[in-house]
């Protein structure tokens, strides 16, 4: 067996054969500016090829019939040797399969040696080769590669080996000069296979010698427009290339990479495509750098991520949420990731899976990630954001439990994770200090001293501890001479440093005292705080998570809050900012519904979005994205709750919103038909919508209206109020239209994407009105509802796309007039 595989590896056209085929044949390669090459095909086909362990092979002899028709130009499929090229590979694909975790390394070797023949053959015969044959032979080898990364344990070893035969044999100089053919299908084809091998040295090899080609491949491919596999190889090409460098971060952005993989996240529904533009912006966010970063902040990168990390897939979820984590470790742009609200989701997705589970999940990381990539993640490890910290160690756990199986935790010593993930271990962060914990177990480290994330029942022996982490460890003695356990640290004043501890430097207490600050918004007072204070805190902002213990202290619980003055805040509870006691309360009158002088609750909410997450969350995320990029103020739940769990403060938030969009897609009010105890939270929010004149607009996608006598009958007029039509394709014409309605902008005659029906006169949106009939248009499905009937009730609509109307194609496709 291995004999006739070492036979199919070596056999080839030899360099006389080749030579008579076409004299003086030159090949060029153009590597974007670096360099131009030329050679004789006679060289090309004496070159060698590299496979597994070393193994090497020159071309031999074919047969006499395959060089006469070489000699003539006139090569058909015909060639026993191309013939067998194709038929061959399907043929091993079934031993390629065969290969699993439990595979000797000889099974593995001789079916590496099957593989790289072959492919050395392809690229040696390929000039050879009618163009329209050659997308079957990409195709092959594409299938050849993909399969081969999915084989559990040995996966990596053969796909990587397979990528470097191309690379020098000169495979990828093809695919690269490919990448600019006229022939689409030759081009996607070579895309395909390129996207399948690229990578650490031939990412490198493609950024020295043909970037601009493949970005030129990428883009084409990555259009919406074009066929759902053309989008996953582009999204997945661009995913590739933002794990190099920061030049080639910066190159690619520059020639529209970024664009082309937010344009996706927002118009492409097919989970893999989705996948790669998670992981394309995760490693954009490790790899590009500061002034990446800022290139993709100018993006609204960190508001578009929102929808991908709001996903109902767990490998969008994750990578969106790690690319979060990543740039808000960037002090340069935490406040615009703050902003986003996307860094919500990153601790729920945490608690909800388990990591050794996890990595096993997907062939994205199942054979974990490379070393490079791994010695980037530590300073997101580093950081002082408990959400990066978090996340950050839980993939340093997948890794972990990967790279101890492969017999290669050495890494971690390395790339100086260890030490980092000892001090997060120790570090009062619960989620972070409880996935560290389990890293440094894989790796085989000793655990340190824990910190617990109660800080009021800290020992001295924590506060020592602490000390320690933060760097004040020279002024240990100081406070365990004064026994300053966690109630008196959390006490501690810049007086006290002085006096008390002997702190006299100005710059130390500084900074002691923004790492006390820290250390306050990270602790949890559960064992103290029995009426939710530091949850009210927390809901104003974060910074004022830092006055809860201080309140608790001076006898505040959540039910004096609304009796307290500004003097009160100030000498009793000890806040000294005028500006945070001007906050606290002011959102105690608005979160007690206490009134204005007009009667009204305070309205400082623009939209609440109201949906049901089974059917309609990604089209909530995204209306929050386009919404707030308008600049308008909007509340989402990230965390919808099951019904009869209702959360009250909800319900608040309806109260304060000016108007709430509801979200209405298959199936979203079955739930409230025959809701007579009020457990659905969209029955619920609708009630307290109408009872506290908060404008309601529909929005509707794919969506059947009940008979309005089938809902109950607090929340049966929401049938009849002005709404919009919601059509993925025309995102924003639609956002337009519904940002007129919330801006009481849009009358009858306006072409409302939806139904807006009155007898009798003209109304405002959001107004009540009986159905009637107008002007019939056609209309489009959306992509998430292509293949169904239209199901809104009335059917009867207009529609205006950026004020002009479309003209209706074949399939009920739009093209706009010009």
């Amino acid at each position: 067996m291995a004999t006739a595989s070492m036979k199919v590896a070596s056999e080839t056209y030899t360099t006389e054969k080749l030579a008579s085929a076409k004299q003086g044949e030159r090949q060029s390669v153009i590597a974007h500016g670096v360099r131009h090459q030329e050679k004789h095909v006679a060289s090309s086909a004496s070159s060698k090829f590299i496979g597994f362990k070393g193994v090497s092979s020159s071309s031999q002899s074919s047969s006499t019939k395959c060089s006469s028709q070489m000699a003539s130009g006139m090569l058909r499929l015909e060639c026993p040797d191309l013939r067998i090229l194709i038929e061959d590979a399907g043929k091993h694909l079934e031993d390629l399969e065969k290969l699993s975790a439990l595979s000797s390394k000889d099974d593995v070797d001789k079916t590496l040696v099957i593989y790289t023949g072959m492919f050395s053959k392809f690229v040696d015969s390929y000039r050879l080769i009618p163009e329209e044959n050659i997308p079957t032979c990409l195709k092959t080898i594409s299938d050849v590669i993909h399969k081969a990364w999915a084989i559990p344990s040995h996966g990596h070893t053969l796909g990587s080996s397979l990528c470097d035969v191309l690379r020098n044999n000169g495979g990828l100089d093809i695919l690269i000069k490919s990448c600019c053919s006229q022939n689409k299908n030759l081009l996607f084809c070579s895309a395909r296979v390129l996207e399948q091998c690229l990578t650490t040295e031939n990412r490198s090899y493609i950024a020295e010698n043909g970037l601009v080609n493949v970005l030129k491949a990428a883009r084409i491919c990555s259009d919406t427009r074009r066929n759902v596999d053309f989008t996953r190889v582009g999204t997945g090409i661009l995913e590739h290339l933002f794990k190099h460098s920061e030049s080639t971060c910066k190159q690619v952005i520059r020639q529209g990479g970024l664009k082309c993989v937010i344009n996706d996240s927002r118009y492409c529904n097919d989970v893999e495509t989705l996948r790669h533009c998670s992981s394309a912006l995760a490693n954009l966010s490790l790899y590009g750098g500061s002034d990446n970063h800022q290139a993709m902040i100018c993006e609204n990168v960190q508001n578009w991520l929102f929808p991908l990390a709001f996903h109902d897939d767990d490998n969008i979820k994750y990578y969106a949420c790690l690319a979060l984590a990543t740039l808000v470790a960037n002090k340069e742009i935490e406040a615009a990731v703050n902003r986003s609200g996307a860094l919500n989701l990153v601790e729920p997705f945490l608690m909800d899976h388990d990591p050794a589970e996890f990595s096993a999940s997907s062939v994205a990381h199942i054979h974990g990630h490379s070393k490079d990539w791994l010695e980037r993640l530590v300073p997101v490890l580093n950081s002082n954001r408990k959400e990066a910290q978090s996340l950050a160690a839980f993939h340093f756990v997948m890794e972990a439990g990967i790279k101890n199986k492969q017999c290669n935790t050495e890494i971690f010593r390395e790339i100086g994770a260890v030490e980092s993930l000892k001090r997060v271990a120790s570090s009062p962060n619960a989620i972070a200090s409880r996935y560290a914990a389990q890293a440094l177990k894989l790796m085989d480290e000793e655990l340190p001293h824990k910190l617990s994330q109660q800080v009021p029942l800290w020992t001295v022996e924590d506060v020592i501890e602490w000390l320690k982490q933060i760097g004040f460890f020279n002024y240990s003695k100081e406070f365990f001479d004064s026994r300053v356990d966690g109630d008196l640290l959390l006490q501690l004043n810049e007086v006290m440093l002085i006096d008390d501890i002997g702190m006299l430097n100005g710059i130390l207490r500084k900074r002691f005292m923004r790492e006390l600050g820290l250390l306050k918004k990270m602790a949890d007072y559960s064992s103290c705080d029995f009426s939710d204070l530091h949850r009210f805190l927390m809901n104003i902002g974060s910074e004022m998570i830092q006055y809860t213990y201080p309140l608790l202290n001076a006898g505040v619980d959540a039910k004096v809050l609304k009796y307290l003055t500004d003097d009160q805040l100030l000498r009793d509870c000890g806040i000294e900012n005028s500006i945070h006691r001007l906050q606290i309360l002011e959102n105690v009158t608005a979160n007690t519904g206490v009134s204005n002088l007009d009667g009204n609750v305070d309205k400082n909410i623009d939209v609440f979005i109201s949906y049901r997450r089974s059917t309609g969350s990604q089209l909530a995320s995204l209306l929050k994205v386009h919404l707030e990029l308008r600049g308008f103020r909007v509340f989402i739940d990230v965390e919808r709750l099951e019904a009869g769990k209702f959360d009250n403060n909800l319900l608040q938030s309806v109260r304060q919103a000016k108007h709430l969009i509801l979200v209405l897609t298959q199936s979203s009010l079955d739930r409230c038909i025959g809701d007579i105890d009020h457990k659905d939270w969209i029955h619920r929010e609708v009630v307290a919508a109408l009872s506290s004149q908060c404008n309601i607009i529909p929005l509707t996608d794919n969506f059947q209206w009940p008979e309005p006598e089938q809902l109950p009958e607090d929340m049966r007029a929401v049938c009849y109020f002005n709404g919009v039509r919601w059509i993925h394709d025309y995102q924003e014409a639609c956002v337009e239209k519904l940002e007129r309605f919330i801006k009481g902008e849009t009358k009858i005659g306006d072409g409302v994407l939806g139904r807006s029906v009155v007898l009798g006169g003209v109304v405002t949106p959001g107004t009540p009105t009986l159905r009637g009939s107008l002007n019939t248009y056609q209309r489009s499905q959306s992509n998430e509802s292509k293949g169904s009937h239209s199901s809104d009730r009335d059917s009867k609509e207009n529609i205006l796309v950026n004020g002009k109307e479309p003209i209706v194609l074949n399939d009920g496709v739009y093209n706009l007039h010009e």
